[in-house]
Formats: structure tokens, C-alpha cells, sequence
């Protein structure tokens, strides 16, 4: 007799790994299961608009392919086999539109797929679909997509965070399981923390970034989206190790995070020398989000971790050398859509000289959006003559100035921790005219991109205002299995005392009749 509910609602609500054990057991198929999600995606769309495009028909065709396999098959791959996922359009994807949510890439199907893809496509996880992001990665509330703008499943009045605001949404809604971003200054914790999801930004290396399209080389980093600590652990275990196509690529298979995340949930952290990040905390720090941090931080203690203050000095000039090395990126990397070779391509006017430059500038004046634009005209600007060695070059000392805080403060700490975001999410439309305003945002995440650290966001309760706050964890290099063990009691800890999963208090109307 089956142990699982066949009701899209109770299957959707499940973990990724409890929805793996119920593939496991022959309590549901694969097939089920992308059904299933894909209930909740022609529910949910009208109001979350997580998604740019779904492929319904691939992932059936995925799931498909999996239940065939024999039993012996199936045992050969990893546990979340059978599971579905949901990719951010950041992400090359074969046979499937990847617009990086720009006009300049507007129809472009790839005939390739990114390393994650095939890892994913080998482990027998069937693809969902693309989802919503700002344009080229470059935001951090997705509202500077060029298609739509995603709401955030706790209050559709407010931002979901960006740039992966797409990713986390859909998670968050029970659109999908499971889902792939991009961080390249908080891209996947932030919005995990603004949905009440867990983001994790790998150490930089960790996870190829072949396929994954380069807004800012020396800091993107493709990482897990989840419900638990223990799916972000199962999912960077499949899509990590060393990649020859990534000159980046750290050799070495991947850390060994599951056992970490399952050591966690027993809830002992005796010996844990955790550090509060002084630099992270207070002015500028919204009331609720402090309170719910530092009650985590109670948690932590009571689970027997040794908790002290720890100061990185450099902190408070990363986001000035963030905003500087990033935009110089941008400027490189996006150099490439100029409508010679692929995506949009838009011919000066009648009148106009029909040359190869009039046609460029045409083009990327069509196919950026105004965030985009502003950021590669500031990069230019720090790699012009005369400004190099004073922009750049002094951003990158900086840089490895913060590097170094952080392995002094690894001499002292096994993990340190700060809020994620300095406020829970915020209207739309709210700071859209205010540029400063809105890169404040990534106060608390940046350092860790700078610094190449893995991190990772955590629910770690309600605001008073209701909404899901971040709590985030940053382990040293190629030590990212330190954050899964205190993030997994963390999370134990918490439940116990809301009762569930914080997303038990999350209103889903578009969950209500599926099934009649």
C-alpha cells in the first residue's frame, strides 16, 4: 500500500530528498512527480511569474527515460534521481530558448549543454523549465528582467530578490523541488533569504561554470536552491567536482556535504567555534532581521557551539571594490552581443550609414536594458587609460585584502555568520529609481564573492512584518561541508520551535483544488 499521497499538493510540499525516497520505494514515478509540478505551474504563473519558459514535454520525456530504467539502473545513480528541477536562464540548456532575460538573446536556442546540465541530465532529473532573472544576472530584486518581473510567493506586492529572483520563487511556491542560480554577489542567498528558500554559493571552482553565461568571470558561481538544508547538500554533490572545459575548475570530486547536513540534524555542535562577523550587524540592519538573527545565534549556543565576535576590517570596502571589479567584467564579458554572430541583430535607419558600428551600437541600444547599460558604461570607464591602475587596480587590492581578513579569521573560527540581507523584501518599484540604494542590498553577500568562500542562506524565521528573514553561514575555500553541519542543526532547531518548516505559514491559494 502506498505510504504517499498521490494529491499534487501533498507531493509538491514534500522535500527533494523525501520525494527521491518516494521514487526509490515505487510510492510515485518520476513522471508523477513532473506532473505534479507541473500542476502548480499552470496555477501559480499568473501571480508568481518564476518562469520564462517551461518544457513540459522534456521533462515528461526525461521522466520517462527514467522510469524505464531497470532497478540495477536506477541504484547506480545518485539519490535524487527521478527528482525534477528548475533552471535559472542563465544556464545554457540544449534544444531549449536561454535568454540570460535579455532582448539581445531573445529566441536563441543553444546546441549545447552547461557541464550542471548534462550532470543533472545524467543523474536522471528531469528539467522543468527556464526561470526569471535580471537581465544578464545584473540586479538584485529581478525587476530589470526584459520579459516579465517575478513576485515573491509571501506577498506578490513585493520583490522576490535578484538576480535569481526567478530560481527562489519557483521553489518557494511548490513550482519546483529544486533549482540551479548563479551568485556573483549574493544571486542565490539573497533571494533565499527575501522567499524564506536555502541558496548556496559554492566556493568559486567548486562547480564548473561551463555553460553558464559570464556576467562577471572571476566571481559568478552556479550553486543549489532548495527547501532544506539537506536538498542544497544532495544537489551540489551531484553538480560539483573538476571540469576540464573550466580553466576555473578546482580539481577534486565534490566535498562530502550530504554527510555533513545529516551529521547537523542530530543537532550537537559541541566544539564549533563559530565567529559574528562585528562589521555585519546594526546601522543600516532592519530591527526584525537583528532580532531574528540573533536569536539563531541563541541556537547556536544552546547546541553547544563556542560563539565569539570576529572582525574582517576590510569589509566595509567591498562594496566599493565589488561595484568596480564586477562592471569591468560586465563590460568584457558583454562585449560579445554586438548582432555580428548570434541573438539580436538591428540595422541603423534609413539615412544612417550602414556600417558594422552604426549596426552595434543599434543593437545593444535595443538589446540592453538601462541596469546593463549603466553597468557597462561604468566598467568601461574603470578599464579606460588613465583610470585602470586607480579603478581596477586599486579594487583589486582590496580585494585581496579581504581574501586575507578571511583566512585570519579562519585561524580563529571554523564558520562565521551574518544576516543575509539587511531588510526582508521590499515593494516593487521602491528603490528602482535609486541605483545605491537598491546595490545596498548585497551588503552582506558580496564579501564571500570577493573572498571566493562558500556561503549559504537560511530561513531563520519571520520579520514582524511577516516575511521570511536570512540567516547566512561562510566556511573557509574548499571546506564547504563546515557550513552544511551547523546549517542543517540550525534549521532542526528551528523547526522544532515553529512546528514545521517556515513555509507552513506561506498562503499557496494557487495549491487550493488542484486535484478536483
Amino acid at each position: 500500500m502506498s505510504t504517499v499521497s498521490n494529491e499534487t499538493a501533498t507531493l509538491v510540499k514534500l522535500s527533494a530528498a523525501e520525494q527521491a525516497a518516494a521514487v526509490k520505494k515505487g510510492d510515485v514515478t518520476s513522471r508523477e512527480l513532473v506532473e505534479a509540478h507541473l500542476k502548480v505551474i499552470e496555477a501559480a504563473e499568473p501571480s508568481i511569474k518564476a518562469f520564462l519558459k517551461v518544457s513540459g514535454d522534456v521533462a515528461l520525456e526525461q521522466a520517462d527515460a527514467f522510469d524505464a530504467k531497470t532497478a540495477e539502473e536506477k541504484a547506480s545513480l545518485p539519490e535524487l534521481a527521478g527528482v525534477p528541477i528548475a533552471i535559472k536562464d542563465m544556464i545554457v540548456t540544449k534544444g531549449i530558448e536561454t535568454t540570460a532575460a535579455s532582448k539581445i538573446l531573445e529566441g536563441w536556442v543553444p546546441p549545447y549543454d552547461a557541464t550542471v546540465i548534462e550532470k543533472l541530465k545524467a543523474a536522471g532529473m528531469p528539467i522543468l523549465g527556464k526561470t526569471n532573472l535580471d537581465e544578464f544576472a545584473q540586479g538584485s530584486s529581478t525587476e530589470h528582467s526584459a520579459y516579465q518581473t517575478t513576485h515573491n510567493p509571501w506577498d506578490t506586492e513585493r520583490v522576490p530578490g535578484g538576480s535569481g529572483g526567478g530560481s527562489a520563487s519557483a521553489v518557494a511556491a511548490f513550482e519546483a523541488p529544486l533549482a540551479l542560480g548563479t551568485d556573483t554577489g549574493g544571486s542565490i542567498r539573497q533571494p533565499g533569504a527575501l522567499t524564506g528558500t536555502v541558496g548556496v554559493k559554492p566556493t568559486y571552482g567548486g562547480v564548473s561554470r561551463f555553460g553558464a553565461i559570464a556576467m562577471a568571470s572571476s566571481l559568478d558561481q552556479i550553486g543549489p536552491v532548495s527547501r532544506t538544508v539537506l536538498d542544497s547538500a544532495l544537489l551540489q554533490e551531484v553538480i560539483g567536482g573538476h571540469d576540464r572545459r573550466d580553466s576555473t575548475s578546482i580539481p577534486g570530486g565534490p566535498r562530502p556535504m550530504v554527510a555533513a547536513a545529516r551529521e547537523g540534524a542530530k543537532r550537537d555542535l559541541k566544539g564549533l567555534k563559530v565567529g559574528l562577523i562585528k562589521e555585519l550587524g546594526g546601522d543600516g540592519f532592519q530591527p526584525g532581521v537583528e532580532a531574528r538573527f540573533n536569536e539563531a545565534v541563541d541556537k547556536l549556543r544552546e547546541m553547544g557551539a563556542e560563539v565569539s565576535e570576529v572582525s574582517i576590517p576590510h569589509i566595509g570596502y567591498s562594496l566599493g571594490a565589488y561595484y568596480i571589479i564586477m562592471p569591468s567584467e560586465v563590460s568584457s564579458n558583454l562585449a560579445r552581443y554586438d548582432g555580428m554572430r548570434y541573438g539580436l541583430r538591428v540595422m541603423p535607419p534609413a539615412g544612417v550609414p550602414q556600417t558594422a558600428a552604426n549596426m552595434m551600437a543599434y543593437t545593444r541600444e535595443a538589446g540592453f536594458g538601462d541596469e546593463v547599460k549603466r553597468r557597462i558604461i561604468l566598467g568601461t570607464y574603470a578599464l579606460s587609460a588613465g583610470y585602470y591602475d586607480a579603478w581596477y587596480g586599486s579594487a583589486q587590492k582590496v580585494r585581496t585584502l579581504i581574501i586575507r581578513d578571511f583566512e585570519a579569521a579562519f585561524q580563529q573560527v571554523d564558520v562565521l555568520v551574518a544576516p543575509t540581507s539587511p531588510s526582508t523584501a521590499f515593494k516593487f518599484g521602491e528603490k528602482m529609481n535609486d541605483p545605491l540604494a537598491m546595490y545596498m542590498n548585497d551588503i552582506a553577500t558580496i564579501p564571500a564573492n570577493l573572498a571566493g568562500v562558500p556561503a549559504m542562506s537560511i530561513p531563520a524565521g519571520l520579520s514582524d512584518d511577516g516575511l521570511p528573514v536570512g540567516f547566512q553561514f561562510i566556511a573557509p575555500q574548499q571546506r564547504d561541508e563546515v557550513m552544511y553541519k551547523p546549517a542543517a542543526a540550525l534549521e532542526a532547531a528551528l523547526e522544532e520551535d515553529w512546528n514545521g518548516p517556515i513555509w507552513k505559514d506561506l498562503k499557496a491559494p494557487w495549491l487550493d483544488g488542484l486535484d478536483k
